[in-house]
Parts: C-alpha cells; sequence; structure tokens
C-alpha cells in the first residue's frame, strides 16, 4: 500500500463522488476545501456527500481531510532534515494555525511535531557517523532496479536518488541487477509532477507473478535538495526489506517440502520466532532443527533458534528453563563464529540480550548498524539494550526510530513494548501502560507483556485495568508465580525488577 492511504485505502469499494473528493483532496492537501467544491468535484450534492462520507469512510469530509493534513505532516518530518520549517509543514498540509496543529498531531502520534524531528536529527548524526561495511550477500535475493523514470528536466535528480539507493541495498546486503531477466523482484522508481507537488513513488514487483509486493510514496521530492540524499534512500531501502522478507518468507512457505533448503526452513521458522509467542517458537524450533542439522553452519538458522531457545525461558514457555537458556548460550557462541549479515547480526543480538549478555549485544548490534544504518531490527535492539541499561530517553528515541522506519513490521508490538518499559524506568507509568497496551492490540498473542504491564497500571493508580491485566496473566500462565517471572525475566536494572515483582504480589500473583 502507497504510504498516506490510510483514509479508506480500498478505494475501490466507495462510491465514486466520495473517491474523487478523496482524489482531490489527496493532491493539494493545503488547499482550504469547502464541502460545495468537493461535491462538485464529486458529481453529488453537499448532503450526499456528507452522508456518503459518514457511511463509507465513517467520517466526515472535513475530518477525513484532516486526517490526510495530518498523514502528509508526518510524513514530511519523518523524511525531512532537521532544519525543515515546522510551521511550513503545517501550512503545506492545511494547517493554517499551528497551536492547533500541535494539538492535533500529538494527540494522534503521541509526540509533539518537534520531537519527532528531532528524532531525525538523532538518526541523521548516526548515519553519518557508520562506517561503510558491505557484506557477502549469501542467500539474498536478486533485485531489478533500472533508471528513476521523470521528465527530462529532473534527469539528474533522478539518477542521484538511483544512486542513493543502490549503495543503501547494497549494503543491506541485497543483490541488485540492472535487467530484469535474472532477478526476483522488480524496484520501480517513477518522479510525478513538478515544484512542489513532485512526488516519488516505488513499486517492488514479483517478477514471477507480476503482483506489487510494496510501495511506497515520498512528497515534495523537488522542493529543495534537502529532501533527497543517503537519509531518504537509507529509509526508502529499510521500509523495502520488511516487505520483501515478507515476500521472501512467502516464497518459502509455498515450496514443496521435499525440496527444501535449510535456508528456506530458516524462512519458514522466522515468523514463529519473531511472534514471541509459545505455539509460534514450538513450530520455529522444530523447522531450525531441521534447517541447522541439514546444514550447522547456516548463520540465519543458527541466530534464529538461539533467540528461540532463550525466548522459551524469558516468555515462560518451557519448564526447564535453564536447560534452554544453555541450548542457546551454545548457539549464540556458534553463530558469532558466523558470517552475518545485517539480520543475521541483528537476530544474534536479540538472543545475547535476554541471555544477559549485553555489552557482547551491544557490539554485535553496533556492528550491524556499521552493515546497514537501516535494519529496523537493530535500531529495535539498540533501544532494547539502553532499557536493560537503565537509559530511558536514549532507549525510548532508538525504539521511535524503528517505528518510523517500518510501522508495519511484524516486530513493530515488540518496538511499543520497549518504549514501555522505558517510560516505566523513568516512573511515567501511565505512558508505560499506554504503549504497552498498545502492543498487545497490535498482538494479542504475546501475553508475557501483562507481566509489566500489571504493575505500571497498579503505579499509575489504575486498578480496574491492573485487575483486567494480571486475570488475562494468570489466564494465561495458570501457574506462573512471583518466584518464577523474577527467574525469567529478561536483564532489566535491579531497582526495575524489584519494583514489577513487589508490585505483582501487592497485586495478588502467588509468591
Amino acid at each position: 500500500m502507497i504510504a498516506g492511504q490510510n483514509v479508506s485505502s480500498a478505494t475501490s469499494a466507495l462510491p465514486r463522488g466520495v473517491r474523487r473528493a478523496l482524489d482531490a483532496m489527496r493532491a493539494n492537501v493545503g488547499h482550504g476545501w469547502r464541502l460545495t467544491e468537493l461535491a462538485a468535484i464529486g458529481g453529488v450534492s453537499g448532503r450526499t456527500l456528507q452522508r456518503q462520507f459518514l457511511s463509507f469512510v465513517g467520517k466526515t469530509p472535513r475530518a477525513a481531510l484532516r486526517e490526510i493534513g495530518l498523514e502528509c505532516a508526518r510524513r514530511e518530518l519523518l523524511q525531512g532534515t532537521p532544519d525543515i520549517k515546522i510551521m511550513d509543514v503545517a501550512l503545506r498540509s492545511g494547517f493554517p494555525h499551528f497551536g492547533r496543529f500541535s494539538i492535533e498531531y500529538r494527540r494522534r502520534y503521541g509526540e509533539t511535531p518537534s520531537q519527532t524531528l528531532k528524532r531525525q536529527e538523532v538518526l541523521t548524526d548516526a548515519l553519518c557517523a557508520m562506517p561503510s561495511l558491505f557484506v557477502s550477500r549469501r542467500d539474498r535475493p536478486m533485485l531489478a532496479f533500472g533508471p528513476i523514470e521523470t521528465a527530462a528536466e529532473y534527469k539528474e535528480i533522478a539518477a542521484d536518488i538511483a544512486d542513493d539507493l543502490l549503495v543503501a541495498l547494497s549494503r543491506a546486503g541485497i543483490s541488485v541487477a540492472s535487467r530484469s531477466r535474472t532477478a526476483r523482484y522488480h524496484l520501480t522508481g517513477t518522479i510525478r509532477g513538478s515544484g512542489a507537488q513532485a512526488r516519488l513513488i516505488f513499486r517492488l514487483i514479483d517478477s514471477e507473478t507480476g503482483c506489487q509486493i510494496w510501495a511506497h510514496r515520498t512528497n515534495n521530492i523537488l522542493r529543495d535538495e534537502t529532501s533527497t540524499g543517503e537519509h531518504l534512500a537509507i529509509r526508502i531501502a529499510a521500509m523495502l526489506q520488511s516487505g520483501l522478507r515478507l515476500a521472501e518468507i512467502d516464497r518459502a512457505q509455498h515450496k514443496p517440502a521435499a525440496g527444501l533448503s535449510a535456508h528456506d526452513l530458516a524462512l519458514r521458522a522466522m515468523p514463529g520466532v519473531v511472534a514471541l509467542d509459545a505455539d509460534g517458537n514450538a513450530r520455529a524450533l522444530e523447522l531450525l532443527e531441521r534447517a541447522m542439522d541439514q546444514d550447522p553452519t547456516h548463520p540465519l538458522a543458527t541466530a534464529l533458534a538461539a533467540w528461540a531457545y532463550v525466548q522459551r525461558a524469558v516468555y515462560h514457555f518451557t519448564s526447564a528453563p535453564v536447560e534452554e537458556r544453555s541450548r542457546s548460550l551454545e548457539l549464540a557462541r556458534r553463530a558469532q563464529a558466523l558470517y552475518g549479515d545485517a539480520t543475521v547480526l541483528a537476530v544474534l543480538g536479540n538472543a545475547l540480550t535476554l541471555l544477559g549478555e549485553l555489552d557482547t549485544a551491544d557490539l554485535v548490534i553496533r556492528k550491524a548498524l556499521a552493515v546497514d544504518g537501516g535494519s529496523v531490527w537493530a535500531w529495535s535492539r539498540s533501544g532494547w539494550i539502553d532499557v536493560y541499561k537503565g537509559e530511558p530517553e536514549s532507549a525510548i528515541e532508538r525504539l521511535k526510530i524503528a517505528l518510523d522506519l517500518a510501522p508495519h513490521d511484524p516486530l513493530a508490538f515488540n518496538s511499543m513494548v520497549g518504549i514501555g518499559c522505558a517510560h516505566f524506568k523513568a516512573g511515567q507509568y501511565a505512558e508505560a501502560a499506554y504503549w504497552q497496551e498498545r502492543a498487545l492490540a497490535e498482538h494479542p498473542s504475546a501475553s508475557w507483556v501483562h507481566r509489566t504491564l500489571c504493575p505500571a497500571h497498579v503505579l499509575a493508580g489504575q486498578r480496574p485495568q491492573a485487575r483486567r491485566s494480571l486475570g488475562a496473566l494468570r489466564h494465561h500462565y495458570p501457574d506462573l508465580t512471583v518466584s518464577e517471572v523474577q527467574r525469567g525475566m529478561p536483564p532489566l536494572p535491579q531497582d526495575y525488577r524489584d519494583l514489577v515483582v513487589g508490585t505483582l504480589q501487592e497485586a495478588g500473583l502467588p509468591a
């Protein structure tokens, strides 16, 4: 789905008048549209358009326009550079009153526009400080990427963007070809429009089926030179990787069982590992053991297995946590000795972190980001490491960078859990509960989140929510005790652990 189409993205199911009105809103977000103008464009009366919006979109045309404007502002702040003017962004997005824009933006995104923009400075500084490391492309898909299509006057800008993106894709370990005949996937780029209305559109196509796997749009691409460059390329490569990973997993899932390679088995196991739930974990480990039997030196299978085994101890999936941790540590040591791209390194960093090897995990994650500055999993894990080190402000910045880069990644919910834990460490218990509730809404099977969600509710004075959370925890883990929670907890700071354990006991979890 192309970014910015959240308001009734299933446009084919909408009445023609509503479709035309939404298209007009998106084409000129900053215009102060009146209902009579939109009705004329839609070819219906104002009353009919109002009724159709409420029936098919669930909101009035004015509310839909406000939402589209907020989405455009969000994209521009995330894709911009730190010197961009927030007032200008607000005006371009249809908000002439800056104070009202800031209030609505914070209500929707949980932070002020300036906080969003400040985080881009953190990301830019981090990317500039990273050395350029390239790795082997073992088992990585081939991607065809030709010149970006555009008008003759923008050919030079398009070529610069394409060059930066080629570098970003190579750093991510993706093999890029200029011809589509030998490639599994085809990436197309187009610049449409001109001046302030120019937009850059990318589409990722499966060469065999012709189906679109992923799409992305960047607005205002020609407004000034700060919109282009390495920063933009790394963001696009990061978002593309999530879609490409899902496509590779789907391809492996549809292969005949008889001819699966170790890499196919590892890809089939990956959704179960990143789900962070008991059923997915069990399915994944069966596949990963088969992969390692077939190829004991396969880096992705080994790193995933190390992470999966320690999950069993940390999330109470096992009655033998000591043995599971021991197996995880053995596999993590083996994975450290193998070749690793940014994905393998990020997975290994997850395992090492949960094993309490924070210094080693930090080095592994730093290497992952040096290899690929747009690795969403590495950014998320670096934030978690800061949580475990007791550095909540830095943790929140890094975890939100991961969410900014790929908000729909399968592990996005775990970044939300981490943000909640960071707020808990900072004593902001209502915020902690908000983020962890949000994570559970995204991923309801991650019932272990209630270990820290219940205490957050208690300490925020939200007693009914705390009782509900404790009930969910005991429902999913009927035999769980405070002692078992203490043994299974990841390497959080001791004061954090003590507060969680004490609050759970106070809430009624058996000792």
